[in-house]
């Protein structure tokens, strides 16, 4: 679907597929990763935390809701500038299922007329509909091709 940066009027939001966190899912990104955090990886010293079980890591949980946003601009993304405001509001836990909306937060003109900066803010909620993650993320996006 890859839009440009013209079809990205502020205010609009693109919501994504959702996608169950798997225990599976949680062991391979923690042994990949190297996360050897009992909280991740340990049930029985989980369940002694404040959190009464496993929880997933933030890192996981922006790369998988990032991932979701992917076929916005596939094709068109030039490169992210930066990544701004995360807050990680509520736990995620193996299980539950994310879910990211999209919303376009502001588009400006750059320097190059080949693509422009848009800020996108991602909006990951949870199987009950409560956000659990939101982040700025500041891109280059290709502006549509003019033919000539």
């Amino acid at each position: 679907m890859s839009l440009y940066w013209e079809d990205f009027e502020p205010g609009r939001r693109f919501p994504t597929y959702g996608r169950t966190i798997t225990d599976g899912d949680l062991s391979f990104f923690c042994a990949y990763v190297g996360y050897h955090v009992p909280l991740f990886i340990d049930e029985h010293a989980a369940r002694k935390t404040r959190f009464g079980g496993r929880i997933v890591p933030s890192g996981m949980i922006m790369a998988i809701s990032t991932a979701m946003t992917e076929s916005l601009f596939r094709e068109t993304m030039v490169g992210q500038l930066a990544i701004e405001n995360g807050r990680f509001l509520v736990p995620v836990r193996p299980g539950d299922s994310i879910r990211t909306e999209v919303e376009v937060v502001s588009r400006k003109e750059s320097r190059n007329p080949e693509h422009g900066v848009v800020t996108f803010r991602d909006h990951v909620t949870n199987q009950d509909g409560v956000e659990v993650f939101h982040v700025d993320k500041v891109t280059l996006v290709l502006r549509r091709p003019v033919d000539g």
